[in-house]
């Protein structure tokens, strides 16, 4: 049986990107200024700092993604305190902390949140009638896998 997790007018974004990402990120966000302002913010250190100069506003910032950021963002989608995550990553040079990045993309889709990684995405995502409204999005039930027997 799956639950039904209400997403407030608030929305809560996570907003993360990789270095030679961080510009696109940074004019996109200038660019929804308006729109973010609406909403609460969540970013990786060092791109948190940037977005709060960009945007003059404050940003909730984590650590850095690789000393652990995007870990710290993954367990608030787990804990349910992520609504949406824009993650501008860079799909042609290899991370050295690539591992994270992964399991960051999947906690994302584990927990069906809103989920973009590129700027056309993202653009649709901020400009849906959606983002006005409370909604109310559907946790897959994950009872059985939780539940399960192990076996020594």
């Amino acid at each position: 049986m799956s639950t039904i997790r209400k997403i407030g007018i608030r929305k809560r974004i996570a907003l993360v990107a990789h270095d030679n990402k961080k510009r696109d990120l940074l004019e996109w966000a200038e660019h929804n200024k308006t729109t973010l302002a609406k909403h609460e913010l969540i970013a990786t250190g060092t791109t948190g700092k940037l977005l709060e100069e960009q945007l003059d506003r404050s940003v909730k910032k984590m650590l850095s993604g690789p000393l652990g950021g995007d870990q710290q963002i993954g367990a608030m989608i787990a804990e349910g305190k992520i609504d949406i995550l824009i993650f501008f990553w860079d799909p042609m040079e290899a991370q050295p902390h690539d591992s994270d990045v992964k399991a960051l993309l999947r906690l994302g889709v584990a927990w069906n949140i809103l989920l973009a990684c590129d700027r056309a995405t993202a653009d649709f995502v901020l400009t849906s009638p959606l983002m006005q409204v409370e909604y109310e999005t559907i946790i897959p039930d994950y009872s059985t896998y939780m539940n399960r027997k192990l076996e020594d």
